[in-house]
């Protein structure tokens, strides 16, 4: 028997992802913790991989509670390859499999010149950015490819595709992910996996931490978006991700969607005072 269930507050109801095992990463606020929800409340079975224990907690007992969901947390660091390793072995040894992987955690970096970058950040960077998913994404892929049956949904960015001044280490690291969601969707495009990337314009966790340090950033941001308004993590953007997750998708794949009401058309000014770097 399928059992639908309903977004608290919205009316929605689902079962898109009935019965699906998924991961996501940094899913203990903001976009992650939005897509967590909604794949919850479409059905899914749902690991929540977060570095903070509090928050990684707190949203999987909220996808219990709100949902009925089968959801779990697993204390991870995306830049220890051990804890990855880990976090897809739970999800094999909760639910058999893992049907969608989104590669989501993000907590690396500052606004500062490129000039004054430190290899430390960098390679921070790197290893959150992109080693992570990358990892994830190996440690997964197996049981996908043997199923016949796989998602893979790496989050990037439009700060690395039009190169916003200030975040190197974010937008290398972005840019690096979409080249390997690509690379991959060629190499599995066979297997029945598809592989996609989507480039948020939201108020994420990362945004908030950004514009309590430069808040100047978040009104100029809101006011060049076409819609006027930065995307809720939520309502805006799970939805894509879930489409990406589910049937509908399986002939969708090497793609970026920028979910950022229309932001990527002509570019977003990006100009945060970085005087005090210089």
């Amino acid at each position: 028997m399928t059992m639908t269930t309903e977004v608290a507050g919205t009316g929605l109801v689902g079962t898109e992802l009935a019965g699906r095992a998924a991961i996501v990463t940094g899913a203990g606020d903001g976009i992650g913790r939005g897509v967590a929800r909604r794949f919850a409340a479409e059905g899914a079975k749902v690991l929540v991989a977060e570095l903070n224990e509090d928050s990684g907690r707190r949203v999987a007992k909220e996808l219990v509670e709100d949902f009925g969901a089968d959801a779990r947390f697993v204390a991870t660091d995306v830049t220890d390859k051990a804890q990855v390793l880990a976090m897809v072995a739970a999800a094999v040894e909760a639910w058999g499999t893992v049907d969608v992987l989104v590669n989501n955690a993000w907590g690396a970096g500052s606004v500062s010149r490129v000039e004054t970058k430190t290899d430390e950040q960098l390679q921070r960077g790197f290893a959150m950015g992109y080693y992570g998913p990358l990892w994830a994404m190996q440690a997964a892929f197996p049981h996908m490819k043997a199923q016949g049956w796989g998602r893979v949904i790496n989050m990037c960015s439009l700060n690395g595709v039009n190169a916003h001044i200030g975040t190197l280490e974010y937008n290398s690291a972005k840019e690096a992910l979409r080249t390997l969601t690509r690379t991959a969707a060629r190499e599995w495009a066979p297997t029945g996996v598809v592989v996609n990337a989507v480039c948020p314009g939201a108020k994420s966790a990362a945004f908030r931490r950004m514009a309590a340090a430069h808040p100047e950033i978040e009104a100029a941001t809101d006011q060049a978006n076409p819609m006027g308004r930065l995307g809720d993590p939520e309502d805006d953007i799970a939805p894509i991700v879930v489409f990406l997750a589910s049937e509908g998708a399986r002939y969708l794949t090497g793609n970026t969607l920028f979910a950022d009401g229309g932001s990527h058309i002509n570019g977003v000014a990006w100009t945060p005072d970085l005087d005090g770097d210089e």
